[in-house]
């Protein structure tokens, strides 16, 4: 029995059937707890966590859910990082993605019970993934040429993205929103020119997009409420010294006297500070820190405006908008970049003042304003309005566009089945399950809407073997419907990735046959 003693103590190996089994188990199971989220009528998960203060999030945005789980099973981690792939990479479809995948895997599963090699099943699911991108390629529409049109579509993107989130009530003014914003953006995938703020109050219907920049913060007391042609300096330094501060510093004086003699020193050089900055010929400083109220009353007196803690996001992004730089020392002017805009004004939104910059250097810029019941689902909004940004501007570059609600995957499934007709040998067992496993994604947002999905299903099937056939599933009434009357449509970019990084993470676990454990690490007694 020599040969038992490869791995530590409580290292634990399985083999073939076994790791299969784990590896298939883990995966479906991820695939199912987000399988009800898919699709317009998808329902939301509660997270809490375990630190200080529970914190609470409510969503139904398959990346975030997946992000927020710890996994303990390797083949479920696998899925959790298709979905977070997605989600950078083109922003949407992430639950699509581990659905389509945990069902692959399904069947795939079917197949290696009944004797078929791993293999065998990989090289099928390579083919049918070719035929099912291939079929979705004939059967794009490119509107990029007419703009009325292609408005139209990232419209019908818009909508479609949102209706299976919290925003789906208000998607025709959210879809407007988006596609305003990301056509400002002229064709860039930057999506940090947009700026998103959250302010609890008011109703979802109540957000609005802003041309220019809001940074959340008050002016400070004394300054000028408005400045036109405004010049900025974006800076991260300390005016926080005319004092001298208790903790910190020890100094033996022998009078009063003295500490207010070391008080006006630090006084002067705060002074000279503010001469350096001013010489800049600004009239407007943007600090990350502090400023005390010595430095805020000597830039008043200069008639600038001084706006102090921005927080990192909001400066990084107004040198961004403005095109200035951020600086941190003011001996030489002509080397530090400013920021330019044409008005900065203090506007009210519900109970709080913000600042608003408008005609902003980089034309693209906006701001979206979120209002909403509470911070739970002013949060949910921004996920969901992110989804629709990333897509639209993916849309916006790559314009090809196809219909939704579960037509692509019937088209792939078609395509698929006609594939497995001809392909001799056990590889065709491999590409009929791979056409069942894209038909189970019309057949979970059917069963998620409450409807009867094998009959739906089998009706579909029948209306695709039409030619030229827009049928797709409606859940708002509950039937098969035309999904081109209905405007539904879906971003060729987020299917493909779906598509291929499925079928990607579904060959990757079935190559699995063994599964290796460390042992746990051993906690010293600390006695």
């Amino acid at each position: 029995m020599a040969v038992e003693r490869i791995f530590k103590d409580e290292a634990s190996e399985e083999k073939g059937e076994r790791a299969r089994l784990a590896s298939f188990v883990g995966a479906m199971a991820i695939a199912d707890l987000v399988k009800t989220t898919l699709g317009p009528k998808g329902m939301d998960k509660i997270l809490q966590s375990t630190g200080r203060g529970h914190v609470v999030t409510v969503t139904n945005d398959g990346a975030t859910i997946l992000k927020s789980l710890h996994i303990d099973n390797a083949a479920a981690k696998v899925l959790v990082d298709i979905s977070k792939v997605q989600d950078d990479e083109v922003g949407d479809g992430t639950t699509s993605v581990v659905v389509l995948a945990g069902e692959l895997l399904r069947e795939a599963e079917k197949l290696v019970a009944s004797k078929i090699h791993p293999m065998t099943i990989i090289s099928g699911y390579r083919m049918a993934a070719e035929c099912a991108r291939d079929a979705l390629l004939q059967k794009v529409v490119d509107n990029k040429a007419d703009s009325e049109k292609f408005k139209s579509d990232l419209m019908k993107i818009a909508m479609t993205t949102l209706s299976s989130k919290i925003l789906s009530q208000d998607k025709e003014h959210f879809a407007q929103l988006a596609v305003d914003a990301v056509m400002r953006l002229k064709g860039s995938t930057n999506l940090e020119a947009i700026q998103i703020i959250k302010k609890p109050g008011g109703s979802l219907k109540d957000s609005f997009l802003d041309e220019g920049f809001i940074l959340d913060k008050k002016i400070g007391l004394g300054q000028p409420k408005r400045i036109e042609n405004a010049k900025i300096l974006v800076a991260n330094t300390a005016m926080d010294t005319d004092k001298v501060k208790i903790y910190g510093a020890r100094v033996r004086v022998d009078s009063m006297s003295k500490v207010a003699e070391i008080e006006g020193a630090e006084k002067e050089k705060m002074r000279e500070k503010v001469q350096k900055i001013i010489a800049h010929g600004i009239n407007c400083f943007v600090n990350r820190q502090l400023i005390y109220n010595f430095p805020e009353e000597l830039f008043a007196d200069a008639g600038i405006l001084a706006i102090e803690h921005a927080d990192f996001d909001g400066i990084e992004r107004l040198a961004l908008v403005t095109g200035g730089e951020i600086a941190s020392t003011f001996d030489n002017p002509e080397s530090v970049k400013l920021g330019h805009c044409k008005l900065i004004e203090e506007i009210m939104i519900g109970e709080d003042k913000l600042i608003h910059f408008s005609g902003v250097e980089l034309g693209q810029a906006c701001t979206i304003v979120l209002r909403g019941a509470s911070h739970h689902v002013l949060d949910e909004a921004e996920r969901s309005l992110h989804d629709a940004l990333c897509v639209l501007s993916q849309t916006v570059n790559d314009s090809r566009v196809l219909l939704g609600g579960g037509w692509p995957e019937m088209i792939m499934a078609k395509e698929v089945d006609e594939l497995a007709r001809k392909t001799p040998g056990k590889k065709s067992h491999a590409i009929e399950a791979f056409s069942r496993a894209l038909s189970a994604i019309p057949t979970i947002i059917a069963d998620n809407a409450g409807l009867d999905s094998a009959e739906l299903i089998a009706k579909l099937r029948a209306e695709h073997h039409k030619e030229g056939c827009t049928a797709g599933i409606d859940v708002i009434s509950g039937a098969v419907g035309d999904m081109a009357e209905r405007g539904i449509s879906e971003s060729f970019k987020v299917k493909q990735a779906v598509l291929l990084s499925a079928t990607e993470a579904a060959e990757m676990i079935l190559r699995v046959d063994e599964i290796i454990t460390c042992a746990p690490r051993k906690r010293e007694d600390r006695m």
